[in-house]
């Protein structure tokens, strides 16, 4: 089936010229607009707060960003490669020797995506097989590969774990030039020779709470049937987190920025700060400077060896951009009679 062109800059309302702050900027905005825990429509708002976070994954990483705009709308005639498996562009072959394409549905990424920057690996992990490539089938070979994708969870689900329901299509490509027919047995869209999809799979995939960026969830027989009477392969999805508008992710732990008024980082103060499960107070003691953490224990994410991650909170010092002429003579004033010398 053709794979639809994604317009990242569109998605997020920026510019192409867009810098990394105004691109951050707008995904914290539209994140915050359409996280399903405010929205009212959740489904709808689900399926766009991961559209945002699709686009955010492609342009705030320099990598992908210079790729995606060599492409362009012209992606699929490029050769872009980058798969982890043998056949760019998400291919597989199988155990008779078929060559195969593989489709998800469910995992929060786009077709388009994973063309481009997914897993889509249609071999085992470790990479393609020297014997494969003569055609040898020992033992090994005629148990069925593994595929692989990639599955978006939201720190939600890395909280409270979630059951998601993932679909896979595999289609079997045409021995003659390689393209695909779209509903059942019908003619290569390409060519004219037969092209088949063979089926839709749908399983139950459990995120257990406390998964980290990276890690690979594993659904055992889900993968290519073997051959031979031999047992089928596995179905791994790799974990890339949902990225949020308040907080940053360092293994375990929530980075939250706090921005501070000079006065509050100065005098201190009692500031409520967000967390993934309510709202918290912390004192900023008297003389907080700007960078300066603060660990709350216990309310990060998960940690299924340790109990549960921290939240970091950075100081961040905010600077009024402007001030009345009353405010202006309070700070002239300050000046005169503080005597605090910061360069000495």
């Amino acid at each position: 089936m053709p794979v639809k062109y994604k317009n990242y800059y569109d998605i997020l309302g920026v510019a192409r010229e867009a810098s990394d702050a105004d691109i951050k900027k707008a995904f914290r905005k539209l994140a915050r607009e359409y996280h399903p825990d405010v929205a009212k429509n959740k489904k709808q708002a689900e399926e766009k707060f991961k559209e945002i976070n699709e686009a955010y994954e492609v342009l705030s990483d320099p990598a992908k960003r210079k790729k995606y705009d060599q492409l362009g709308p012209n992606w699929q005639g490029a050769d872009f490669g980058g798969g982890a498996g043998p056949f760019p562009g998400g291919f597989g072959r199988g155990t008779q020797g078929q060559e195969f394409e593989f489709q998800f549905g469910g995992t929060g990424f786009s077709d388009f995506f994973e063309q481009l920057f997914g897993a889509r690996s249609g071999s085992r992990p470790g990479g393609f097989r020297p014997e494969d490539a003569f055609g040898r089938q020992d033992d090994e070979a005629t148990r069925g590969r593994d595929i692989e994708g990639d599955i978006m969870v939201t720190l939600d689900e890395v909280m409270r774990g979630s059951v998601r329901s993932v679909s896979v299509r595999h289609t079997v490509v045409c021995p003659a030039c390689g393209g695909t027919g779209r509903h059942g047995r019908q003619l290569c869209q390409q060519c004219g020779g037969t092209a088949r999809v063979s089926r839709t799979d749908t399983y139950q995939v459990k995120v257990p709470a406390g998964v980290t960026e990276g890690q690979r969830l594993r659904v055992p027989g889900r993968g290519e049937a073997g051959s031979d009477g031999r047992s089928a392969g596995d179905l791994f999805l790799r974990v890339r987190l949902a990225r949020h508008p308040d907080f940053e992710v360092e293994d375990h732990n929530l980075v939250f920025t706090l921005d501070v008024a000079p006065w509050e980082a100065v005098l201190g103060a009692s500031i409520p700060v967000p967390t993934l499960d309510g709202h918290l107070n912390i004192r900023i003691p008297a003389g907080t400077q700007n960078g300066q953490k603060m660990r709350v224990r216990g309310r990060g994410l998960p940690d299924r060896k340790s109990g549960k991650g921290d939240l970091i909170v950075a100081i961040r010092l905010s600077i009024p951009a402007r001030v009345t002429e009353a405010e202006r003579r309070l700070w002239e004033q300050l000046s005169r009679e503080s005597q605090f010398r910061p360069r000495t």
